[in-house]
């Protein structure tokens, strides 16, 4: 394979990386209309709507600016910072700054109901495919994984073997929407945990996974996105309570039966 991978149509190339990326939009966006007609949704049209439009904005908003953090020396360097920032994402951003749209978009329209579930299986399967795409896209992406001399090393068009760390991110989350869709049929499970499950999991990989890309530190060696993670973490520090203090309560009953 030779990367980056392009889509010859007659004289046209296409990247693989931009036609997935579009696809990973449309597609989760198809999914969720799915889910949504399929399973029914507690909130009505009108603020769902509202909560979609505060979910995209935060989201444009937030994976841009944690994207320009991702690297503060060339931010600092740029001549032009506007469009260095709107160049710049990130999904950790995207998924941080959509969750800050929605909950700003609920207090507005005073919605009290849990809005996140019926987005995690579109978000899932819209980030394995643009995954894919940025797998495709070789070292042409923006980050790829340090150089390796272990048994997962690959060489993604440099000549180097790297972590390919868009594959890891890829089984990954196939792995965790296994785990969830079995977790999520439990009776305990309650309104909003699935997504709130879904961005702890995500997060806490995400932070791992930066130690095997080349980052700037921002404070204590961690990069910003790391700090978004963790920030990610003591918003939801309730909710991982609430996780390990019923997993034990299940152990425990367990063998007491």
């Amino acid at each position: 394979m030779t990367f980056p991978v392009e889509f010859h149509i007659g004289p046209a190339r296409i990247s693989a990386h931009l036609l997935l990326e579009t696809l990973a939009f449309f597609i989760a966006f198809r999914y969720f209309l799915f889910l949504r007609k399929r399973k029914g949704d507690r909130i009505d049209e009108p603020n769902r709507i509202w909560i979609i439009i505060g979910a995209t904005a935060g989201a444009l908003v937030g994976s841009r600016l944690l994207g320009a953090l991702e690297s503060p020396s060339a931010m600092m360097k740029t001549e032009h910072l506007l469009l260095y920032i709107y160049s710049s994402k990130t999904i950790v951003g995207g998924l941080l700054g959509g969750l800050l749209g929605v909950e700003l978009a609920k207090a507005a329209i005073r919605e009290k109901t849990s809005s996140g579930d019926l987005f995690v299986y579109p978000l899932l399967l819209g980030m394995i495919i643009g995954r894919i795409g940025c797998f495709l896209n070789g070292t042409a992406e923006s980050v790829v994984g340090v150089p390796t001399d272990s048994l997962f090393g690959m060489n993604l068009g440099d000549g180097v073997l790297r972590h390919p760390v868009a594959l890891y991110e890829i089984v990954f989350l196939v792995l965790l929407w296994i785990l969830i869709s079995i977790f999520s049929k439990q009776a305990s499970w309650q309104l909003g945990l699935l997504f709130k499950t879904f961005m702890i999991s995500y997060l806490g990989f995400r932070f791992g996974l930066e130690f095997l890309k080349p980052r700037e530190s921002i404070a204590l060696n961690l990069s910003a996105i790391q700090w978004a993670c963790v920030a990610g973490w003591l918003y939801y520090s309730e909710t991982i309570w609430y996780l390990l203090t019923n997993r034990q309560k299940r152990m425990m009953n367990g063998s007491a039966a």
